[in-house]
């Protein structure tokens, strides 16, 4: 995908300190197969929305096939 968005289902977020700089480790799974495998985007900290929790409908928005911001789902609040 080069440009759009993907819902998605949180199962845990991580941060990480990569030199520094604060990022959160995203794992989620799609929403038609919750069972499914586990999948793991690396977003910078100022992109996720806070008080995400495992469980909770995300929307990730992709640009040129990588991930860029994390959002609780509209429908999901």
């Amino acid at each position: 995908m080069l440009k759009g968005t993907r819902p998605g289902i949180l199962r845990k977020v991580q941060p990480i300190s990569v030199h520094g700089q604060l990022s959160w480790d995203v794992f989620f799974s799609d929403p038609e197969d919750p069972d499914g495998p586990v999948q793991m985007a690396r977003v910078g900290a100022e992109s996720v929305d806070r008080h995400l929790e495992p469980g909770d409908r995300i929307s990730l928005e992709y640009l040129l096939g990588s991930v860029n911001s994390v959002t609780r789902d509209a429908d999901d609040r």
